[in-house]
């Protein structure tokens, strides 16, 4: 057999149509990647925001790179487009095709042009472009999700404590806790002036927010930088705690109101999220039942006012029972509240579950040695690509996970009885 040089041994007419045949689903799996990274809501939230610090400076770094990984996909287009135009001549193809057709797969037939210039700079194996593009996009996503992750997790968590902070506040002027007045109020005020920096520099610049988890390799490994959050968090439940001191002191039974309606706002708040939850659900996952979260019974905003005016009008045998009846109440709507959260979220659970059992069923064949197979890397990439993609068809994923089981499963000599415990 003829050589090439440095493409190796002409192929033969059966390797090509391999080699072309596995290029194609790589420059679909690579293309559906970048179209997704396009399309993510973090990337399209740097791209519209304005920016300070070190996000501002990263991003253009990423933005030129993502520039960067388009042009090289086009290459690698061109190049595959190429090869199978040769491919398409004749049935048969030449020794001649077959040359030239190992030079495009195997060779360094792939010219990358100077991003800047427009002059060609090198030229790449389609190996060694897929290896530039998988470090490119692996580097742009992992910022885009950092900064997405932030952007998900403090705003609203500093748009809650602040809502709750601004309760607190009316409740320490009812009882006169004013700032200058008493250092509860001076300490409202400082959180105050804290949150709002806090929120506006984490909008401008979430990736100085953003802690990178040590040695993880996973785009967007890590977690946000909660920590002054959860210092104002502290500092406000100090002094909530103190507000209700000088509320006890004042009288056990404005107390227990408060207490009442800080229980009816946690669930009403729950109810909220739940609702939220249930759109990104639908949103997120298909063909799947999503129970309907319901309204906040009116009734107990009633009962709670009442008791208000019997505390106004001295009206203790009334109230007390009446009390009694409330707490029990709001801990039951309370606890309602959360269980219609956990029961929109389980789909969401569901398809965690599947990704996992995806991932570690992949470890176990890698670790047997067959990481590569055609026919298990086929099944693995059609349910991943069903698990990832949005809306995720919970029922068709779950039936193509326990398809790439059982594949894996034969390959693997694992007896039935075996086969069904992994599943």
């Amino acid at each position: 057999m003829g050589v090439t040089d440095p493409a190796g041994p002409v192929m033969d007419r059966d390797e090509v149509d391999r080699a072309l045949a596995r290029l194609g689903q790589e420059h679909e799996a690579i293309e559906t990647s970048l179209l997704a990274l396009q399309d993510h809501a973090g990337r399209r939230l740097l791209e519209g925001a304005e920016l300070t610090g070190v996000t501002q400076e990263r991003w253009q770094a990423t933005e030129a790179r993502i520039t960067l990984l388009w042009s090289y996909f086009d290459a690698y287009t061109a190049t595959l487009r190429g090869a199978r135009d040769i491919r398409a001549r004749r049935r048969w193809s030449s020794r001649e095709d077959l040359a030239e057709l190992t030079e495009l797969l195997r060779g360094t037939s792939v010219a990358i042009a100077d991003a800047g210039s427009g002059v060609l700079s090198e030229s790449l194996s389609l190996a060694e472009l897929v290896d530039r593009m998988n470090e490119l996009y692996a580097t742009s996503l992992d910022l885009v999700v950092a900064a997405d992750a932030v952007w998900s997790a403090l705003p609203a968590r500093i748009d809650l404590l602040s809502a709750e902070l601004q309760r607190t506040r009316q409740l320490a002027h009812s009882v006169g806790v004013r700032p200058g007045e008493h250092p509860a109020g001076d300490d409202l005020e400082r959180i105050t002036r804290t949150l709002t920096r806090l929120r506006e520099d984490v909008i401008r610049d979430p990736l100085a927010f953003w802690v990178p988890a040590k040695g993880s390799s996973a785009p967007g490994g890590g977690r946000p930088d909660t920590t002054v959050y959860d210092r104002e968090a502290r500092a406000l439940e100090d002094v909530r705690r103190e507000i209700e001191a000088v509320l006890t002191v004042r009288q056990d039974a404005e107390a227990r109101l408060i207490r009442l309606r800080d229980v009816l706002s946690r669930a009403d708040r729950t109810l909220a999220e739940a609702r939220t939850a249930r759109g990104e659900v639908l949103a997120k996952i298909a063909a799947t039942e999503v129970p309907v979260v319901s309204g906040p019974p009116t009734v107990l905003q009633e009962q709670l006012a009442t008791a208000a005016e019997y505390r106004r009008g001295a009206q203790w045998h009334r109230l007390s029972p009446l009390l009694e009846s409330l707490e029990q109440k709001a801990e039951d709507e309370l606890l309602r509240a959360r269980e219609q959260l956990t029961a929109v979220t389980a789909p969401l659970a569901v398809r965690a579950e599947l990704r996992g059992r995806l991932d570690a069923y992949k470890a176990k064949v890698a670790r047997h040695g067959l990481a590569e197979d055609p026919f298990l890397v086929e099944r693995y990439d059609a349910a991943r690509r069903m698990l990832w993609s949005a809306p995720c068809d919970l029922r068709v994923a779950e039936q193509a996970v326990l398809r790439y089981q059982r594949a894996a499963a034969e390959l693997l000599g694992a007896a039935p009885e075996d086969r069904k415990g992994d599943q």
